[in-house]
């Protein structure tokens, strides 16, 4: 061995290793696979040496942890904290064989295909060019073909349709195997328990995050041509706000992050297009009353100085307060007729009725969604049913599991009802607390108008505008604004009151959890509809518009901060040096309840534009803005400033769709008591049809008709109002009374109970008409379309058919080949199996 030849070898070893080096380092830097290039990486999890107190513990619980999840089959490979970008974290990077994934699908009863979907497709829509302009690509709407699917099975493997084995489950069902594995990986034995799951580890600080990992940077595609870059495909058919008008991939979505956040984007986009029906009917029944301000007789007679001008109305508070001429509220009474007319009661009407098309129609559209997404025979998965850690944790009583046969933890009931009843009487608390401060902001209202009259009286600058802003509508809208706040801040206590009751009941189950919590903070949600009509539009606006802007700050610019760093970094640090899990543990979490914070803000507009939106018909209009606007935020958010969520599966809005019913209902009483208690529409009507003396203009004098008397010497020394410098007599008030000189002086007139029962018998009527048309709508309207129906019978049909088939061909062949235990009467029952199924 020459020296010479010694070098080459060693020249070459080297250069190896070189290229061995860079080909790691060009794969880590926003690779997806491990450093092999061949294994993908399903889930990551991070974690960080702090030599603390507890520095040993955490270390046992991560050896024991990674040793029994590479007992159960996973593969690991851990990146050192030196090789991280900020040289302190250590990444461990997760990936699922085939054998793991083809066994845990089989427990997860995934469905897989077997045949692709030879059912004829839809007849075109002859709309379909017209819309054209709002479609996306195929591909991009339906990145996989349809195919027929059957749940997997490991010994059935050569039916499915596996042409490739590392692509055949999609990343989303990969990372929700491995998730489902680490929720159940024991890490030993403290305190004589029997401890499991990452979410314990994560609490407890063992590791920082856990989480899989997006495709690529949203940004820009992946260099790995074995990356979909469906991140960067959702950024730019999706997420972008210039794509507003276009319509969401929903299929694109599901494969991404799963059927649960697929349904709820489902749900907000056919939400926005039936707000357009509304909003449309909403802005006609506006421009109804713009286009007949000017005949309006009512605030006619109030501008006129001959009749509103020669009214002296009373003070509207005591002492300080002064006489004032009805004609100056002449701009206001105008203003009010915008919402105040005969459209607010068909509008009113319309609502009712849209909101029972709302929710059939989404029904409808559900269960289209379910059988596209293989949903129609769910049933809730494991990982959803098993119980909550803290659950195991707290109840250390135990009891046999009726199904399982196995012991499992149980809340005596005696345990179950103390925490009940502590819960019930915090949410009463704070429910008293909310009521409180409603009659807060009406004493508010009672005690500040006093000293906006005055200042508005006696402040020059203030004089060119006293027309416009009146001390009622300063009032109104100081209110409004007051009312505002305090929600935030009772919002803000809430949320934390409300999970911690929810945490102190320790409900068995994720979904109890969930549903448990949802009703308490759907309960916190209220809104002040005190006033007349047009002071409840005034505090609807302020406190919808309010609501809905903060909602974005919370949404999309808050995270966007805290993400501000971590994007300067992927944007100017050599990829090398910032790898793509690295990358995502900078992003923010998307916790187990994000949605459930989407749901909640998007219900409660749905009760603001149902439950008052007789004193409010451009609220539909202005949600359908905001709505626009939150598909983009929402999904702005989702692809770029959070982790990728754990793919999971629902097959409907769950709670929320009682919630919403609930709210459909009760919309109808609110806006009959809306339309006859703060509207003026019934007094005039009564007024046209009894009381007009006028038979060529029946609403002339009702504004002297709808004016009560009083005798100003009459008022209490303590009330009377200090000054009165013309002289005055007498003062107009709105009501029906007698006047001073009657012998029932200042009793309420026969008008008034004719008013009050008309107002009683609107309601009835009202609620009884639009419960009748809504029951018979809902009736004729089927949850499943007739279409998706037959498709359902024919895929079971033709599913079952393939199975019998491959049954029948694996029995044919153990008979060929001498196979003692297929008999020949097992062969003559399978196949009558397939003709009583062909029969059926």
């Amino acid at each position: 061995l020459t020296p010479c030849w010694l070098f080459q070898q060693s020249g070459r070893k080297y250069n190896l290793f070189l290229k061995r080096r860079l080909r790691v380092k060009h794969q880590s830097k926003d690779s997806i696979f491990f450093r092999d290039g061949v294994r993908r990486i399903d889930f990551v999890l991070s974690y960080v040496d702090d030599l603390n107190k507890e520095w040993e513990k955490k270390l046992e619980r991560r050896k024991e942890f990674e040793s029994n999840l590479q007992k159960a089959g996973l593969e690991l490979e851990t990146e050192d904290k030196k090789e991280s970008e900020d040289g302190k974290i250590y990444f461990v990077k997760i990936h699922a064989p085939w054998e793991v994934l083809i066994t845990y699908a089989e427990v997860l009863n995934i469905k897989v295909p077997i045949r692709e979907n030879d059912i004829p497709p839809m007849v075109e829509n002859p709309l379909d060019c017209v819309l054209l302009p709002f479609r996306l690509p195929e591909k991009v709407m339906h990145p996989e073909p349809d195919y027929f699917t059957a749940p997997f099975s490991k010994d059935k493997q050569e039916l499915y349709l596996i042409n490739d084995e590392s692509t055949f489950f999609s990343p989303s069902m990969r990372n929700r195997i491995v998730n489902y594995i680490l929720t159940r990986c024991p890490y030993g034995t403290e305190e004589g328990k029997k401890k499991f799951g990452i979410k314990r580890l994560l609490n407890n600080g063992t590791y920082t995050a856990a989480y899989p990992l997006h495709d690529c940077q949203y940004w820009k595609k992946a260099s790995d041509p074995n990356c979909d870059s469906e991140r960067f495909t959702l950024y730019m058919e999706w997420a972008r706000f210039l794509r507003f008008y276009k319509e969401q991939p929903l299929d694109l979505i599901r494969k991404y992050y799963g059927e649960k956040i697929g349904i709820y984007f489902a749900w907000l986009g056919f939400y926005t297009e039936m707000l357009f029906l509304a909003a449309v009917v909403g802005l006609i029944c506006f421009l109804y009353g713009l286009f007949t301000m000017d005949e309006n007789m009512s605030s006619k007679e109030i501008c006129d100085p001959s009749i509103g001008g020669e009214i002296i109305m009373c003070p509207l508070c005591d002492r300080d307060c002064d006489y004032w001429r009805l004609n100056t509220t002449c701009e206001p009474s105008q203003y009010s007729h915008l919402f105040d007319n005969v459209a607010t009661l068909f509008f009113a009407i319309f609502m009712g009725i849209w909101v029972t098309l709302f929710l059939e129609f989404w029904k409808r559209r559900q269960a289209r969604l379910k059988y596209e997404w293989d949903l129609v025979d769910f049933e809730e998965e494991q990982q959803q049913l098993q119980l909550r850690p803290e659950y195991e944790a707290k109840c250390t009583q135990k009891k046999r599991n009726p199904i399982t046969q196995e012991m499992e933890p149980y809340l005596p009931l005696t345990s179950q009802a103390v925490r009940f009843c502590v819960s019930g009487a915090t949410v009463l608390f704070w429910v008293s607390l909310i009521i409180a401060s409603m009659i807060a902001v009406i004493v508010y209202r009672l005690a500040v108008y006093a000293a906006f009259a005055s200042l508005m009286e006696n402040t020059q600058s203030l004089q060119p505008i006293s027309g416009l802003l009146t001390p009622q509508l300063a009032t109104s809208v100081t209110a409004s604004c007051l009312n505002f706040v305090i929600i935030m801040i009772l919002n803000f206590f809430y949320e934390r009151i409300a999970t911690w009751i929810t945490d102190m009941e320790i409900p068995r189950t994720h979904m109890e959890y969930e549903n448990r919590l949802t009703m308490k903070m759907f309960l916190n949600e209220e809104c002040d509809p005190a006033g007349c009509l047009i002071e409840l539009t005034t505090q609807l606006t302020i406190v919808m518009a309010g609501k809905q802007i903060w909602g974005n700050i919370q949404e999309a610019i808050v995270p966007w901060i805290c993400n501000w760093w971590g994007r300067r970094k992927a944007r100017n640090n050599p990829e090398n040096l910032y790898s793509r899990w690295e990358q995502d543990h900078d992003l923010q979490t998307f916790g187990a309840l994000g949605l459930f914070y989407e749901y909640l803000e998007m219900v409660i507009q749905f009760g603001f534009i149902t439950l008052f939106v007789a004193s409010f018909p451009l609220a539909p209009l202005l949600a359908l803005m905001n709505n626009i606007l939150e598909i983009r935020v929402d999904s702005w958010k989702l692809t770029t400033q959070y982790r990728r969520p754990v793919a999971a599966k629902a097959h409907s809005i769950g709670v929320w769709q009682e919630i919403l019913n609930g709210m459909a209902i009760l919309s109808v009483v609110t806006n009959a008591f809306i339309v006859a208690f703060t509207s003026d529409m019934i007094p005039r009507l009564v007024y046209y049809y009894a009381y007009s003396e006028n038979e060529d203009s029946p609403m002339s004098g009702y504004i002297n008709n709808s004016l009560s008397v009083f005798l100003i010497s009459d008022f209490p020394e303590r009330n009377e109002p200090r000054e009165n410098p013309e002289s005055f007599v007498i003062c107009r008030y709105r009501d029906y009374r007698y006047p001073p000189d009657h012998e029932k002086r200042y009793l309420h007139t026969m008008q008034f109970w004719h008013i009050l029962a008309a107002k009683l018998a609107f309601i009835i009527i009202m609620e009884h008409v639009v419960f009748i048309v809504k029951f018979f709508v809902a009736w004729m309207i089927p949850d499943v379309p007739a279409d998706v129906k037959a498709k359902i019978k024919r895929e079971k049909y033709l599913t079952q058919k393939i199975l019998h088939e491959y049954e029948l061909e694996k029995l044919k062949e153990r008979l060929c080949q001498g196979d003692k235990q297929a008999t020949e009467k097992e062969f003559i029952a399978t196949e009558g199996r397939m003709e009583l199924s062909r029969a059926m």
